[in-house]
């Protein structure tokens, strides 16, 4: 430790090279670690003499090395400023996994009637139209990207796992259940993760019906095998479209009763949404209404713990 002068007094307290003492009633040397290390820097001129990247290695000496399988495991410390209730001290994560949600009455993988998971052609990422077919259904266009982590791994990318979707359309209807299209199959499609953990789903913004607010379902299974029973997701959810993006849509003319649905409900009244306001299920979406839409969500699954919901169907929350 080198040998410091005394104190200076200054108009706004004692200082030591113009720079004011964090611990005022104590000695210059007792002032802490980064205080010291800012007199050393000054005293030896080591970014004005050597250059800034010789500063670099200084400042990175005194940073303890962490290795990547500790980065991995570690728990990290928190800050003295709290962090939004959405965002994780992992940089870019969500504070928790996602949390589990009701099917609803309208799944289509065979819990609830109709099984749309075991028909050819349900592994696509363009979900608008019905299964064989070219025309797609009427709606704001939307793209969803789902990145999927492994939170018993490390939220390493959840490689290999298999996302269904399947949202109403913007009339509020279900395929394969709403009156009027049962032998429809539309806005109903299965990725499997890439070595991101990402999938991503061409669309439409779903629209609001009475009760709910206006949202995508998914469930997530351990294989693309693992489709074909539904008891084996690992997390059954829901997506919240964010209130700025269903303002704008539900005014066009395919959102007929949208705007009224959306005015009687909130994420907070929400039956789903409504216990924490969907911190974690409200995704970062950027276009506009003239362009479409892009959604992206980081999902992460904790595959240690037991799944709450899924295949048990409910009406509740209001019916398209």
């Amino acid at each position: 430790m080198p040998e410091f002068p005394e104190r200076q007094p200054t108009p706004d307290g004692p200082a030591y090279e113009g720079r004011l003492l964090e611990r005022p009633d104590e000695e210059v040397v007792d002032q802490g670690i980064r205080f010291d290390l800012g007199t050393l820097v000054s005293r030896r001129g080591v970014l004005s003499l050597v250059g800034l990247g010789a500063g670099a290695a200084v400042l990175a000496a005194c940073a303890p090395v962490v290795s990547a399988s500790t980065a991995a495991t570690s728990t990290a410390t928190p800050s003295a400023t709290p962090s939004a209730a959405s965002t994780s001290l992992a940089e870019g994560l969500p504070a928790g996994e996602i949390p589990d949600e009701t099917a609803g009455p309208y799944p289509g993988d065979g819990s609830n009637g109709p099984d749309i998971l075991e028909q050819s052609g349900i592994v696509r990422s363009d979900i608008r139209t019905n299964l064989g077919e070219t025309a797609a259904v009427a709606g704001a266009p939307l793209s969803f990207t789902l990145r999927i982590t492994d939170m018993a791994n490390g939220d390493a990318p959840f490689e290999g796992v298999a996302v269904y979707a399947w949202h109403c359309d913007a009339l509020g209807q279900y395929s394969m259940y709403s009156d009027g299209v049962t032998n429809d199959t539309f806005l109903r499609g299965v990725q499997v993760a890439d070595a991101n953990g990402q999938v991503t789903f061409t669309s439409i913004v779903p629209g609001c019906y009475s009760g709910r607010w206006p949202h995508i379902h998914f469930e997530i299974y351990p294989s693309l095998d693992a489709i074909t029973d539904s008891t084996t997701a690992i997390s059954t959810t829901q997506l919240a479209i964010p209130e700025s993006v269903a303002t704008a849509v539900f005014s066009l003319s395919d959102y007929t009763g949208s705007s009224r649905n959306l005015a009687q409900v909130s994420l907070a009244s929400d039956n789903v949404f409504g216990e924490h306001g969907g911190a974690l299920q409200i995704p970062t979406v950027t276009g506009s209404v003239d362009a479409g839409y892009a959604a992206s969500l980081v999902v992460r699954v904790d595959t240690t713990t037991a799944p709450t919901s899924g295949s048990a169907p409910s009406a509740g929350g209001g019916r398209p």
